[in-house]
């Protein structure tokens, strides 16, 4: 059983900034749970998630995206779960950065298990839902500073990405509306997470990310994310996304 985190409160601006509800976000499931693939008309069943031959498949359509991101935010759950509960965690980091670290955390959690309830009520059919990932991060040593931030870091400015060039291909509202709540909390994470590597500089919103043309932060289809992290070799269960853009 994982054990119960406890991160000393931080008067500080960033800590405050990063505060959110998650009873917000565990709110809007109820949304979510209660829409079936039958009400949105860019579902097609030949494409709903589910195992096809020996891999299961992310499927296409709206519930396909959905799927997608769930797959990202177990990555990002479990990654931080293990941070916080590493046996160095209040050795390497300062009482600022572990709080940091911590709203990190529970904010994905909160993630994980949104879309978790949400696709199981959509799909109505438990086969249908992405299993439980298993992650190996032998790259990654939790016991130094620079390894943990630089892997967050990585993992923070790929879900950005992620979810704003998905975005275009959902066509349910409600699922857009949900999907914007989302990439702007993952947003301010790809910030503080810059910002504890580089305080004092402008990398939190660096041109790397953000695009100085424009403004925005960059966008890439799933077609591209997906390699992206698989060359991580954190995710060890295999899966498809024969059906995504």
């Amino acid at each position: 059983m994982m054990k119960k985190v406890e991160v000393k409160e931080v008067g500080t601006s960033r800590r405050s900034f990063l505060k959110i509800s998650g009873i917000t976000l565990a709110g809007a499931g109820l949304l979510l749970a209660g829409c079936s693939s039958d009400d949105d008309s860019s579902n097609n069943d030949n494409q709903l998630p589910g195992v096809r031959g020996d891999k299961f498949d992310l499927g296409g359509g709206d519930l396909g995206i959905l799927t997608y991101a769930y797959a990202l935010e177990q990555l990002e759950a479990d990654f931080y779960t293990k941070v916080v509960n590493g046996s160095m965690f209040g050795t390497i980091f300062n009482a600022e950065e572990q709080a940091v670290l911590a709203d990190l955390y529970a904010h994905e959690v909160v993630h994980r298990e949104f879309f978790k309830a949400a696709l199981t009520g959509a799909l109505e059919d438990d086969s249908r839902l992405l299993p439980n990932l298993e992650f190996n991060y032998a790259s990654v040593n939790f016991n130094n500073r620079a390894s943990v931030l630089g892997t967050a870091k990585a993992l923070e400015d790929t879900g950005v990405s992620a979810y704003n060039g998905a975005g275009r291909y959902i066509q349910n509202s409600d699922y857009l509306l949900i999907a914007g709540k989302i990439v702007s909390v993952e947003a301010r994470h790809a910030s503080a997470i810059r910002s504890l590597l580089n305080p004092g500089t402008d990398s939190f919103a660096g041109d790397d990310v953000v695009t100085a043309s424009n403004g925005l932060d960059k966008a890439e289809r799933p077609s591209v994310i997906i390699p992206q992290v698989a060359s991580l070799n954190f995710i060890q269960t295999p899966f498809t996304a024969n059906f995504l853009p």
